[in-house]
């Protein structure tokens, strides 16, 4: 299936100022960059780098006082697995490859230390595997209300568990954290997300599971906002912090972002299957 992404960021700088930017699609196995176009007005050296573990690709430009506008598209071909639930369980620390370990560990946002007596009175009697994760993601769409203006950049798992209240990010980060209690290794990504309305950038996470093929990251989004197979990887990382859209180094002002999917022909019908991402 292919989509058509995009994106328009625009900007007020007062003084130079760098900016790091992370919204260009990646590519891997599953997901297939068939072209794609960035654009900044006015035109700037830029330095790229694409991070080697996780294929997040980063831009940095000097931006002088004025307006400063990014526009990204690009076609993505997405060719995601899916697997039944029923196969796909969960690995033991010591099966765990030592790779995914990161992942397992209480992060900034994701403070998993904090909610383990919650997460295992809560889910400790799922059972194991796609099951509990998916368990995690219903507790998270019935109990916490999906709201803006509740949350902000300080806000982290266990201000929301015990506000009940956020946006996707929020809510991707409190299912990280309740898997990493229970033991399974997740992460957080970020996403042109298909069905998402009104468009914009989308937070979900993926979790460290054994599937049929072996052991695989499958895609989950406790908002129920997406179609986890229609989701385009922008970038993955411990938590949001990592994978930032946009990172100034100084005082601006900012238009909202203007962000765009499109599916090119008839899109793949929602599913109940588990998305394996690899």
């Amino acid at each position: 299936m292919q989509y058509k992404i995009g994106c328009r960021l625009g900007y007020r700088v007062s003084v130079e100022t760098p900016f790091v930017f992370n919204v260009e699609a990646q590519n891997y196995g599953n997901q297939t960059i068939e072209n794609e176009q960035l654009t900044l007005t006015p035109w700037l050296n830029a330095e790229r780098w694409v991070m080697p573990e996780s294929g997040n690709r980063y831009l940095k430009v000097i931006v002088p006082p004025g307006q400063f506008l990014l526009t990204y598209e690009a076609v993505i071909s997405l060719n995601p697995c899916l697997d039944d639930p029923c196969t796909v369980f969960e690995l033991t620390p010591a099966t765990l490859p030592l790779h995914v370990f990161p992942h397992l560990y209480p992060s900034r946002y994701c403070q998993s230390d904090k909610l383990e007596r919650f997460a295992r009175s809560t889910f400790g009697g799922l059972d194991p595997g796609y099951t509990r994760v998916n368990g995690i993601c219903n507790w998270i769409y019935n109990y916490v209300f999906y709201e803006g203006g509740v949350s902000d950049a300080l806000t982290s798992a266990f201000d929301t568990v015990t506000q009940r209240a956020g946006v996707c990010r929020d809510f991707a980060h409190l299912g990280i954290a309740l898997c990493r209690t229970l033991g399974i290794p997740a992460r957080y990504v970020s996403a042109y997300a298909f069905r998402l309305d009104p468009p914009d950038f989308h937070a979900v996470f993926e979790a460290f599971l054994l599937g049929p093929d072996g052991p695989a990251w499958y895609l989950f989004d406790p908002t129920r906002m997406s179609d986890p197979a229609g989701l385009v990887r922008i970038g993955i990382g411990r938590d949001a912090a990592d994978v930032a859209f946009c990172t100034p180094f100084g005082a601006i002002e900012f238009d909202r972002p203007e962000v765009q999917i499109q599916a090119i022909g008839e899109p793949l019908p929602s599913t109940i299957l588990a998305v394996r991402t690899g």
